[in-house]
């Protein structure tokens, strides 16, 4: 697996080529808002897209979304729990940050713990919700590789001031769903640089109590 990263919108938000160098097949992790940037990546690495993951429906993640699925023909995954935030735009906040509504319906939902083989890549998802309530991560176990969305950051995790937002929340799914990750595995978040599971683990200071 080798993992192509591209920093897009007003938000710096982390948007990943996730490529399987054997197949040449990549899915794109969280597009925000600039496909042709994203397609041009693709066309540079010789890759076919295969499908787009959805960590949640936030604007900035997901506003490149309509473009890039109808000019590469790919679906969109995300987790059933978030379908509602993904079509209402004032829960989105495409209408409010970015002026620009989005109405959006995933093309395949899955559910927590549910395996995803796309691109001869396998992936898990794990349902973290407290940043929206139908936020995930994908865990790839064979790489270590867990990309976090906005759930988990390096030294700090996502806010909970926005609709359906919940910190208790949030802090439970990283007790119960993150922090039971091997120490080894590279995270890789929505917003800002990479880190480890074990990093946060033991800097982190949202984690001092576990």
């Amino acid at each position: 697996m080798k993992i192509e990263h591209m920093v897009l919108g007003a938000v710096a938000t982390n948007c990943y080529l996730v490529i399987n160098e054997k197949t040449k097949e990549a899915i794109v992790v969280d597009p925000a808002d600039r496909a042709d940037v994203i397609l041009r990546k693709a066309a540079e690495k010789d890759v076919t897209l295969r499908a787009i993951f959805l960590t949640h429906g936030h604007g900035d993640h997901i506003l490149a979304v309509p473009e890039l699925r109808e000019k590469a023909g790919i679906p969109v995954y995300a987790c059933r729990a978030e379908e509602a935030l993904l079509q209402d735009p004032k829960q989105n906040l495409t209408s409010m940050l970015f002026g620009k509504p989005l109405s959006l319906k995933a093309d395949i939902l899955a559910d927590d713990g549910e395996e995803l083989n796309v691109g001869g890549m396998r992936f898990r998802l794990l349902f973290t919700p407290g940043h929206t309530p139908g936020g995930c991560c994908y865990y790839n176990e064979e790489d270590g590789v867990l990309f976090s969305g906005d759930t988990l950051f390096a030294g700090s995790v996502g806010r909970t001031d926005f609709p359906g937002g919940s910190m208790k929340t949030l802090m439970r799914s990283l007790a119960e769903k993150i922090l039971c990750l091997p120490d080894s595995v590279r995270v890789y978040p929505g917003h800002q640089e990479d880190t480890t599971i074990g990093e946060e683990r033991l800097c982190n200071p949202y984690f001092r109590e576990y």
